[in-house]
């Protein structure tokens, strides 16, 4: 059942941010922690409603608040009630204190590099960009975008860089989180690199670093579609294929922190070579590179290897939108793979929705209605409700407000208690 885009993540207004439910395994957590997240989460809460959602009593919440207040980490605000004419004192609710602190999304990518500045309530202040040569950087130069990009993005939002709290920073490839260690990366010259403790220590701010399409399914369990949601699958497609899972409200890694690699399942023993280094890979039949060496061959474009993928994929689709057979086709036979690689997805883990996300996503013909019944047909049959699929184009922007999720978790993490993040 495909459903189109739902609102977009705003970038302002009071909305909270974070997952709207509690883990079960979170409860072990501080109670400072729990409250905190629970008023950030809802955007304005009252502290009777704290109590409840949390199960304590009231005289608990209320000694936890006036702890966080004189912390300077929530606040009271006024709140409106139904039906009020403005008569009597206003209802008093609490509200994250948004300029406690303040942190930085960025993602790497084989196109651009893109970064926000966001509030520690969650709402995005400022956002830039700095386009980028492809191909893999040496972790140097990396670095020196990182350094210019964040200058820039500060500079935008009026926050000074020194006033920074944490920065995110999503990458491409293999990535080990709880290391801060990136095995390997489309965008770098060089394997395993610490990123984390280098762009740490180039920046002067803690780092955190993850695989990008994790940071897509935070972004989507802190501002998005997930946030209600108790598991659900994001499945992107750009320059690579990957995938983000979230379990019990929780971004599931694996127990290595290199798990849910999507794009390099294997859906053809000694099939076509992958960036990676292996054959066969999802990524090597779904990925940009995979339809512009399509395109290459079955529309003798050859002469036109110099061009960019970029440009021969938007060939290939203006092709393909004026009733080229052969550009059709080339759509098509990725979408068959794709229908493969999201029915294993369902047959595996079951989630309460499949998020389709990435610059990919403006190719319809990846996810045509005829592909989409193909991955019915490849789905066991139960006999239940099929897995809705939701297609969400929203652009780097998303990803990068995803690693400012992953900034803002390590913050109140390391104010208020343990990793809440780390893997299930």
């Amino acid at each position: 059942m495909l459903r189109r885009n739902r609102e977009a993540i705003a970038k302002d207004g009071v909305r909270g941010a974070g997952p709207l439910f509690t883990p079960l395994s979170d409860l072990q957590r501080p109670l400072r922690q729990q409250v905190f997240e629970r008023v950030r989460a809802a955007g304005q809460i009252a502290r009777v409603q704290v109590a409840k959602d949390l199960g304590v009593s009231p005289a608990s919440v209320t000694t936890v608040t006036s702890e966080l207040i004189a912390a300077g980490l929530i606040e009271e605000v006024s709140a409106s009630r139904d039906g009020d004419q403005g008569r009597g004192r206003p209802a008093v609710a609490l509200g994250v204190r948004a300029n406690a602190h303040f942190v930085a999304g960025m993602k790497l990518s084989d196109r651009e590099q893109t970064a926000v500045i966001v509030d520690f309530a969650g709402n995005m202040i400022a956002d830039d960009s700095i386009p980028r040569q492809p191909g893999p950087m040496r972790t140097s130069d990396l670095l020196d975008d990182l350094e210019t990009l964040l200058s820039r993005v500060c500079a935008k939002a009026g926050v000074p860089r020194h006033q920074l709290s944490a920065v995110g920073i999503g990458v491409p490839g293999f990535v080990d989180f709880s290391e801060g260690l990136v095995l390997w990366s489309s965008v770098l010259i060089e394997r395993g690199v610490h990123l984390a403790a280098a762009a740490s220590t180039r920046l002067g701010i803690p780092v955190a670093v993850d695989n990008d399409a994790n940071l897509v399914a935070m972004a989507e369990l802190w501002f998005g579609a997930g946030r209600d949601l108790s598991d659900f699958a994001v499945v992107t497609l750009e320059h690579g294929v990957g995938m983000g899972f979230v379990m019990n409200h929780r971004l599931y890694r694996g127990a290595r922190n290199v798990g849910m690699e999507i794009g390099h399942t294997k859906v053809q023993l000694d099939g076509a070579l992958c960036r990676c280094g292996q054959r066969g890979c999802l990524e090597a039949y779904l990925a940009d590179y995979a339809l512009a060496r399509e395109a290459t061959t079955a529309l003798n474009w050859g002469h036109r290897e110099s061009q960019s993928v970029s440009v021969l994929l938007e060939s290939l689709f203006a092709q393909a939108k004026a009733g080229n057979a052969t550009a059709r086709s080339i759509f098509r036979r990725a979408g068959r793979y794709l229908a493969v690689g999201l029915a294993n997805v369902v047959n595996l883990f079951d989630p309460a929705l499949i998020i389709l996300s990435g610059e990919r996503m403006r190719y319809d013909y990846l996810y045509a209605e005829d592909t989409l019944a193909e991955m019915a047909n490849l789905v066991i049959p139960t006999g239940r409700p099929p897995t809705p699929i939701e297609i969400h184009a929203w652009g780097d922007l998303l990803w990068s407000q995803g690693a400012a999720a992953l900034a803002l978790a390590h913050v109140s993490d390391s104010i208020l208690g343990a990793g809440r993040e780390s893997a299930a």
